[in-house]
This record gives C-alpha cells, structure tokens and sequence, in this order.
C-alpha cells in the first residue's frame, strides 16, 4: 500500500511539472480575421483526459518544425499562414500530424485531443468542420462551448527558448512518426486533413 501511495505522489508530481504553461494570456480574446491573402488556423484544446499535460504544435510543411506554440487545456492558440497545402505536427510523448489545404482569407479549427500513451497522453489533431461529415463540427453546440471556453495564448521568451532547447528531440520525433502518418490509408488521411471548404 505504501508503494502505491509513494507512486500515485510521484506521478502527481511528474504531471504538475509539465503543467506549467509556457505561455501567455492574451489581453484581447477577439478573434482577428486574417487579411485576404493569408489564411488562419485555429488550435484548441478542452478535455480533462490529459489535461495537466502540454502538447506543442508545429507547421513541418517544409521539412523541419516551425514552432507555432504550446496549446495547454481550456486554451487556443491562432496561427496565420500563406494559403495552399500544409503540414501540422503536435508532439508530446509521441508525434501525430495533420494535413491542411487552405483558401486564402479564411480561419479553420483544429481539435487537439488527448489519447493515452506510454506512460502520458500523447495527443493527436482533428478538422472541425464546416458541414459535411465529420466528428468535430463548427456548428455544433459542443464546439461553440469549447470556444468560449477556452483562452488565446500566445508566445513568449520563455516559450521560444524552450522550443530551442527541445529542437532536437522534437526534430527526432518528426523523423520517427513521420512514415507512420504515410501509412495511413487514404479514407484516415481524408478525414484528418482540413479541407479548402472547412474555413469561414
């Protein structure tokens, strides 16, 4: 019994150390539109599964991690882009992607949830969309709840210095999980890929 006690601690532990956000709170929670020829993605995260790990996001669309930044629960993160075909990354214990062709002067969403792993959560992307089938849709009460629910982020010093620090590490888990993501059959590949028609 006494093991199990001194576990359950050390875990609790482990879990509140990753949960320090690297972040910061923005002043302004309105949502900018993006300027007609860039496009914007919306990353967001609300679930208690997971929710005291952090999960970081990247744009690999040119071969190597782009830092977009560290998407904690109940928060949101925008990223403005050149329209056409990308690449997302979210790492934590693992990595996962999720594939992008975007209009230009439009905002797309994206669900990062929460799946166990290891030895913690590791975490995946989803389209939300707009219309159509799909788990995770715009219109849905849910969704709308989860929006207001949750906080833009952004950068910081702290924040870069800590993706300089882990570039390496971050770096091999692209390289690791890459081929797995290729594996996919195209129906997977389809529905995790956020379609021209998915903005608004």
């Amino acid at each position: 019994m006494k093991t199990k006690s001194i576990i359950l601690t050390t875990v609790v532990i482990l879990l509140s150390g990753c949960a320090s956000s690297k972040m910061l709170v923005q002043d302004n929670q309105e949502l900018v539109p993006p300027v007609a020829d860039q496009s914007q993605i919306v990353f967001l995260r609300s679930t208690f599964v997971g929710s005291a790990i952090q999960s970081s996001v990247f744009d690999v669309t040119s071969g190597e991690p782009e830092f977009v930044g560290i998407v904690s629960n109940d928060t949101k993160l925008a990223y403005t882009v050149s329209p056409g075909e990308h690449v997302f990354m979210v790492v934590s214990e693992a990595a996962d992607f999720m594939q992008a062709n975007l209009d230009a002067g439009k905002t797309y969403y994206s669900m990062v949830t929460p799946r166990m792993g290891a030895w913690k959560a590791r975490f995946s992307m989803h389209p939300v969309r707009n219309g159509g089938a799909g788990k995770f849709q715009y219109s849905s009460e849910r969704f709308q709840g989860w929006l207001e629910r949750t906080q833009f982020v952004e950068n910081t010093a702290e924040s870069i210095a800590w993706f300089n620090e882990n570039a390496a590490n971050i770096k091999s888990k692209q390289t690791k999980y890459w081929p797995v993501w290729q594996q996919k059959s195209p129906e997977d590949l389809a529905e995790r890929t956020l379609n021209p028609d998915d903005g608004i």
